[in-house]
């Protein structure tokens, strides 16, 4: 067998493996016994819940369909996304317009969505946020009254009346409070606590009574430099009753010139503070943003708390606090020009992303929340959410918030979980159809009862190794139970019967026949073999695929007894030359071959004329060819009418021209025309 043989043969096997190897099927390989658990494997698995339905009910629509399962037999739930509240984002004129309660101010739309989720499809919904005019605003200043601070508080007592005034540019509902935190000494005859804190004004919209109660207050020494100010903001951001925190946006002003205390710190006095990460989610949790007034010396200390702390900005007070106004002011425009949406904690099988759309046409796709910069009063930037969920939790259905940051507004969002389709619902127990009683017949198949096992619940657990009675009736997890050509029953295969007896399957997962080979001339193995599990067994006088390749070489043999004349070789009976100068059916014909005439020349001289060197052996040796004469040299046949020929001219025993044609025919005979008409003759 030459090169070319190996190659189509290797070939050919390849193209065969490639073929039989099964496709890669999730749905089928997750081996789902309900229509539950087929849901879960993926968005493109559904359930054939027809009853009568053989082959495996989880696999892709088109691929049921093609299957036979019938449109209303298939079970295909999607994810939902409906809104439950969605009230419109404010939009008040620059001047004028009638006073909104807090309440009614309104920046994010929508407020409340419903999601149905089904495992690995994502839903996706818009909030748009648009910035309000006159959003309400409370603003406590909590102020460290030790006694560096005494130019400070001179310059702040004068703050409610010189706030209200620059910020009603801003807002037209503005309450600000008063609260200071300081370390005192103990003196005989006033001794306070080591650790305090003093809510001096709750907050109010009347910058009066705010300038009274401010100019109570004195300043005093401390004991050691880092003031008790975690304590401080802690207290004043829980404290929402007693400082009188509304659901607006919220500002606390945190002014010191000092350092401040770590957790542990007070440890040997008997008290302690609060770690950064519980200040961090105390702010964020009651959505109070911080400005952190704060003298040169300790601003880059205060920058790095404040890169920790969402919603927070950090500003440098003169020494004798103389810009503070403005420092709130620039602050608040700081933070009030930045958007940032974060959610709350997330189921485990849950995730979500965000991609913020804003100002001038850029976005971003964020994994942690959606964030806008630069957004000024009456800009609307919106935010695209996708969440998908990871399978089915415990719990089918959760409530997660989306927040935004600095702000009472919240979106609430509430996951239902796609775990089960709606034919569960339909399910009969105890049914006739699964075995006696023994399940539940649900969505087509049998959920079977504690105990019970098969697909019709026919099986024990006591009489089984194993739970997973298809598993033994797979040859591998990507394959049909029993090749789709048996039933599993108790972990055995039972092997269709084909209406021809003739026919069978065979094998311990069915996966053989007797009737799926290859054929040649419509017989199965070409009437010259067996089929035996895809593959033909052939008789003793052939071999191939199709048992259509006779071991007989006699077809092969040219006019010399030679296979294919010694120029090729003999497949399937067939010559196949392997010298490319020789052509025919026994590789004999050899158009370009000089000396075929001089060749042939005496045994046609012989036959024809009765003369030459072989007139007395003729017979013996020259009846391998058919011998025609015709008159004229014309006459002869031409290359039209005989692709293969020769046209000779000789001279014969009389040194005169003679003229004839050899060709070899398919049927390997050999055909010689002569014309009886002589050419010159040569004088001796």
């Amino acid at each position: 067998m030459n090169m070319r043989v190996l190659l189509i043969s290797a070939l050919l096997g390849f193209v065969f493996h490639v073929r039989a190897k099964p496709d890669s099927n999730a749905c089928i390989s997750a081996n789902a016994k309900i229509c539950g658990e087929c849901i879960q494997t993926g968005p493109q698995c559904v359930w054939c819940k027809d009853p009568d339905f053989k082959p495996s009910r989880c696999d892709e629509k088109e691929s049921l369909q093609k299957a036979g399962c019938t449109p209303l037999g298939i079970e295909n739930p999607r994810g939902t996304v409906t809104i439950d509240k969605n009230k419109p984002v404010t939009n008040r004129k620059n001047e004028g317009g009638e006073n909104l309660r807090p309440e009614e101010f309104v920046q994010i739309q929508p407020q409340k969505f419903t999601l149905n989720l089904r495992s690995d499809e994502p839903q996706k919904f818009t909030l748009t946020f648009k910035r309000a005019k006159d959003y309400p605003i409370d603003l406590y200043f909590l102020m460290d009254l030790s006694d560096s601070m005494r130019t400070n508080l001179e310059n702040v007592k004068n703050l409610g009346a010189d706030l209200a005034k620059e910020m009603r540019y801003i807002t037209k509902d503005l309450r600000i409070g008063f609260g200071s935190f300081l370390e005192n000494p103990c003196f005989p005859n006033d001794c306070t606590a080591p650790f305090s804190y003093k809510n001096v004004l709750s907050l109010t919209n009347d910058s009066t009574l705010f300038t009274q109660e401010v100019s109570k207050q004195k300043t005093s020494g401390n004991l050691d430099s880092p003031e008790a100010g975690f304590d401080a903001i802690m207290q004043a951001a829980v404290c929402t009753k007693e400082i009188g925190w509304r659901n607006v946006t919220r500002f606390l002003v945190f002014s010191t010139d000092a350092g401040f205390h770590f957790a542990g710190d007070g440890k040997l006095g008997g008290i302690d503070y609060p770690t950064i990460s519980q200040l961090v989610d105390t702010l964020s949790d009651k959505n109070i943003q911080t400005i952190f007034a704060v003298t040169e010396q300790f601003r880059a200390l205060y920058e790095e708390l404040s890169a920790l702390i969402p919603k927070s900005t950090v500003g440098t007070l003169s020494t004798s606090s103389s810009n503070v106004i403005q420092l709130i002011i620039d602050s608040y425009n700081s933070l009030s020009a930045e958007v940032i949406l974060e959610n709350s904690k997330l189921p485990a099988c849950v995730s979500i992303s965000y991609v913020s759309h804003c100002k001038n046409g850029v976005s971003r796709k964020e994994e942690s929340g959606g964030k806008c910069s630069n957004i000024s009063i009456g800009d609307e930037v919106k935010f695209d959410i996708e969440i998908t969920a990871k399978g089915c939790p415990s719990n089918k259905s959760e409530t997660i918030k989306i927040k935004l940051l600095g702000s009472n507004e919240e979106v609430e969002v509430v996951l239902n979980f796609i775990c089960e389709c709606e034919c569960h619902k339909d399910g009969i127990p105890n049914s006739p159809s699964c075995h006696f009683g023994n399940g539940t017949l649900e969505c087509g198949v049998c959920r079977c009862n504690y105990g019970r096992l098969g697909r019709l619940c026919e099986c024990s657990q006591n009489e089984v190794e194993t739970d997973d009675l298809d598993a033994n009736c797979r040859i591998g997890k990507e394959t049909e139970v029993c090749s789709n050509n048996g039933e599993c029953v108790c972990g055995t295969c039972e092997c269709k019967k084909r209406d021809n007896p003739v026919e069978r399957y065979s094998g311990k997962f069915c996966e053989c026949d007797n009737f799926n080979c290859d054929r040649s001339n419509n017989k199965l193995c070409g009437g010259h073999g067996r089929c035996e599990c895809g593959k033909c067994i052939c008789d003793a006088n052939y071999f191939g695929s199709a048992c259509d390749c006779p071991l007989d070489t006699s077809t092969c043999l040219a006019s010399n007894k030679q296979i294919c004349n010694g120029r090729g070789i003999c497949e399937c009976g067939v010559c196949k030359c392997t010298d490319s100068k020789f052509q025919g059916p026994t590789c004999e014909m050899c158009p370009t071959c000089p000396g075929v005439c001089t060749e042939h020349k005496d045994c046609v001289q012989c036959r024809a004329f009765a003369t030459g060197d072989k007139k007395d052996t003729c017979e013996k040796e020259c009846m391998y060819f058919n011998l025609k004469l015709v008159k004229m040299k014309n006459e002869l046949p031409q290359p039209h009418d005989q692709p293969y020929i020769n046209h000779c001219k000789e001279r014969d025993a009389n040194d005169c021209w003679f003229f004839f044609s050899y060709a070899t025919k398919n049927d390997s005979t050999v055909e010689v025309h002569v014309a009886e008409e002589l050419g010159t003759c040569w004088m001796k």
